[in-house]
């Protein structure tokens, strides 16, 4: 392209190759490792210079926040939900607070989702109020698992919670992990309760 020189050129097809491959840009780390530039700062000179060129666009709220000009760049990472409703993870674009970079702690991102934790029922799991778990999706769990469920209530559409999922005969058992709280018993003859995922992951410390 005019104007650039050829190591913003290799940069730029860099980025765009991931985009169109993976579904995301690189972050930062990728692209100075692809080119052997050590300093996360010499990265930043090389991207700072595309985008005043207008060849990319730049985000600094997420590590994988970049996209070139004139490509649509699907949302990168773990989508941040405020809450769960009518039984499925809120993943309209107004339900999303923001996006977690997975950096590959979590296996494949695309069937997780983040969700914050409100109040201290799971504090015996070093589950805290504030902190997000990481959900994988999913309809069903075993016994012991973490899970996100929804409960409905007399055909309401229901609360989402974060408890221990425990079975006994047609009863589910919600357990905190909260010696001060009692366990949230669901006759599924009268309630429906729904998995919405089991919990795989934690992220403290993210406001």
């Amino acid at each position: 392209m005019k104007g650039l020189t050829d190591r913003q050129l290799e940069i730029l097809e860099f980025v765009s190759r991931s985009i169109r491959e993976n579904g995301y840009p690189p972050t930062i780390r990728e692209v100075g490792k692809a080119f052997g530039i050590r300093s996360t700062n010499g990265v930043r000179y090389y991207l700072s210079m595309l985008e005043r060129a207008g060849h990319l666009k730049r985000s600094g709220r997420i590590s994988r926040g970049m996209g070139t000009v004139g490509m649509r760049r699907p949302q990168a990472g773990i989508p941040i939900l405020g809450r769960v409703a009518a039984g499925v993870p809120a993943l309209a674009e107004e339900s999303i607070e923001g996006h977690l970079e997975p950096e590959g702690l979590f296996g494949d991102p695309a069937g997780l989702f983040a969700l914050r934790v409100r109040g201290d029922s799971m504090i015996g799991a070093h589950i805290c109020d504030g902190d997000l778990v990481l959900v994988r999706r999913q309809d069903s769990a075993q016994p012991n698992d973490i899970v996100v469920a929804l409960i409905d209530a007399e055909g309401g559409e229901g609360e989402a919670t974060v408890k221990r999922f425990l079975r006994d005969g047609p009863r589910v058992v919600l357990k905190p992990e909260n010696p001060a709280l009692a366990p949230i018993v669901i006759d599924t003859r009268e309630q429906t309760v729904r998995i919405v995922g089991r919990v795989v992951g934690l992220v403290r410390g993210i406001a």
